[in-house]
């Protein structure tokens, strides 16, 4: 297993260099000028030239990334061009938001979406269409539509839970908790309907082997090969599943922050590249490429437990 985790974590070092070298460079050659937003329009071009100097933005593009990835190997993932503050620190203040709400959208479409695939597979018919049905409208909703129609439905006509903003656990919970439902359905609505068809799916070629057969001939209850023996070997497609959803997730807080207006990485990140504020998309860049590297090498380490054939692999 060890060899398993040491490996994959190997092969990620260059997936982590290439996403910093392609947002550094797409990045360079989105139309824009960080000086001219700093400064206005209206400022004189002496300092316009000295600002420009100062921030190294006259230096080649493979000079400023250069000193970027020097600085980054010892921590140093620099400072926001427009608010001095570190890059570390503002990652730090808002990767909680994001977090929770992948957390949370992961938990909630887990527990619906193999619930549901678990009870078409056993009862079949009029629920495996229902599935479908529900896999193909989970996928095809936008998640900007949906979160228009809760906050419309469950913010304004029945103010059960905030339109807008974010309150911190610390401040309270349940406030924090409040803040966060809405934003969560949105994300976890296409991830529980894959699943379910996802689970659906494995639970019945599972059901359908020879081992299965067996088992009941053996007098082996139902409820212990369906729960113990099928829904494991099920498992590993859905864990694959699981590991996609984290990812797609990721890219979903962007939208799902910016209409319920939370403080998380995606909201950072839109401001950041509005503003061609580049330390700041570097860094949201690499803390998303971390979290989508951690969440395949927990999908890896699912692999060795369910499958100890994968150990080797």
């Amino acid at each position: 297993m060890l060899r398993l985790v040491l490996r994959r974590i190997a092969w990620s070092v260059p997936l982590v260099f290439a996403v910093s070298v392609l947002t550094f460079v797409l990045l360079a050659v989105t139309p824009g000028d960080p000086t001219r937003a700093i400064l206005g329009e209206e400022a004189p071009p002496e300092a316009y030239v000295q600002l420009r100097d100062r921030l190294g933005l006259n230096d080649p593009i493979y000079v400023r990334y250069w000193d970027w990835l020097r600085d980054a190997i010892h921590g140093d993932l620099g400072s926001s061009l427009f608010t001095a503050q570190p890059v570390t620190s503002a990652i730090a203040t808002r990767i909680p938001v994001t977090i929770a709400l992948v957390l949370g959208a992961m938990l909630l479409s887990t527990m619906i979406g193999v619930g549901l695939g678990v009870l078409a597979a056993i009862r079949g018919g009029v629920s495996g269409r229902v599935i479908d049905v529900l896999s193909l409208a989970g996928t095809a909703i936008p998640n900007y539509w949906l979160a228009l129609v809760l906050v419309a439905v469950f913010a304004v006509r029945w103010p059960i839970f905030p339109a807008t903003g974010y309150t911190t656990f610390a401040q309270s919970p349940t406030e924090w908790l409040r803040s966060l439902v809405l934003p969560i359905i949105v994300l976890a609505v296409g991830g529980f309907a894959l699943l379910a068809k996802q689970t659906r799916d494995a639970m019945l070629d599972a059901l359908s082997r020879d081992y299965v057969m067996t088992l009941r001939a053996n007098a082996v209850s139902e409820r212990s090969i369906i729960f113990k023996h099928v829904l494991r070997n099920a498992s590993i497609p859905v864990v694959t599943v699981l590991g996609l959803k984290f990812a797609q997730l990721l890219s979903g807080t962007v939208i799902v922050e910016s209409v319920f207006v939370l403080p998380g990485l995606g909201g950072l990140a839109v401001d950041a590249t509005q503003r061609h504020d580049v330390a700041i998309v570097q860094g949201v860049a690499l803390c998303f490429t971390f979290l989508v590297v951690g969440a395949n090498l927990l999908v890896d380490l699912a692999y060795g437990w369910l499958d100890p054939k994968a150990r080797v692999g």
